[in-house]
């Protein structure tokens, strides 16, 4: 089968910084979360995927087609992104920037139920009739997401791809968003890559573990306790494993003697 998305020797230049040659695929379906140092690269490859950055070598892929080639309007039809602190159209209503995930489409007689049911879905249907630059950062990032699933809600196979998406939140946001990404991601079959920080959240959430470390793909692998070593060695910390009663992993951080020693 056609990856939904494929990016072969995928390479750019930022400044005096090489990235890549990214070399993955990712199928329908899939959740991916995307994790590294600050200033690993992650943001840069997230970019190549969105077509906000255009490879210098190689070639990204989307259903099989050149990403270069897809006309906007219909891209934004099959793919929805959400950059990290993201500030569209910030003085307006926050059913107005959900309905902004809408604009691709000319007809569009569910909008008014489809951005009522997305903002139900991110936990943001009391902000409804509050403009955006009145929220808290959490609370902004919450009508953000319900942007994205209002561009997302009645396409199947699509692509979502969003930078820290949980940064702003509550621990207990931060998992009923996530639950609500996964329902909403599982029941239309869209792929999901995520850049995230926490370790457990990506553990808990997602099922294949990117690790980038100086602009370069240094594993790509399974969301389980296999990953720890590689998780330990990408941040040089030491990490505790522990397990729930529902057999989920958690990691627990703590300093290693090489960083103690620095």
């Amino acid at each position: 089968m056609t990856p939904l998305l494929e990016l072969s020797f995928a390479t750019t230049q930022l400044g005096q910084q090489y990235f890549g040659p990214f070399n993955l695929q990712v199928a329908r379906g899939e959740r991916i979360a995307i994790l590294g140092p600050s200033g690993a690269g992650k943001s840069t490859l997230l970019k190549l995927m969105a077509r906000e950055l255009h490879p210098q070598a190689g070639q990204v892929a989307f259903s099989g087609r050149p990403l270069a080639q897809w006309p906007l309007a219909e891209l934004a039809r099959r793919r929805a992104v959400l950059p990290q602190g993201s500030n569209v159209a910030f003085g307006l209503q926050c059913e107005l920037v959900i309905g902004l995930g809408r604009v691709a489409r000319l007809v569009d007689p569910q909008l008014g139920q489809i951005v009522q049911d997305a903002a139900t879905l991110a936990h943001a249907a009391h902000l409804l009739g509050r403009r955006l630059d009145t929220l808290s950062g959490g609370e902004q990032a919450r009508v953000q997401l319900a942007r994205i699933f209002a561009q997302m809600w009645d396409v199947h196979d699509g692509l979502i791809l969003v930078d820290e998406p949980l940064a702003a939140l509550d621990p207990g946001l931060q998992f009923d968003l996530l639950d609500s990404l996964q329902q909403f991601c599982a029941a239309r079959g869209h792929a999901v890559v995520a850049i995230l920080h926490d370790i457990n959240h990506a553990l808990l959430g997602f099922e294949r573990l990117l690790l980038v470390r100086s602009g370069q793909l240094v594993a790509d692998i399974a969301s389980d306790a296999g990953a720890v070593p590689a998780l330990a060695a990408l941040y040089g910390i030491a990490l505790t494993t522990a397990t729930s009663s529902d057999g989920d992993v958690c990691v627990i951080p703590a300093r290693s003697a090489v960083r103690r020693a620095a």
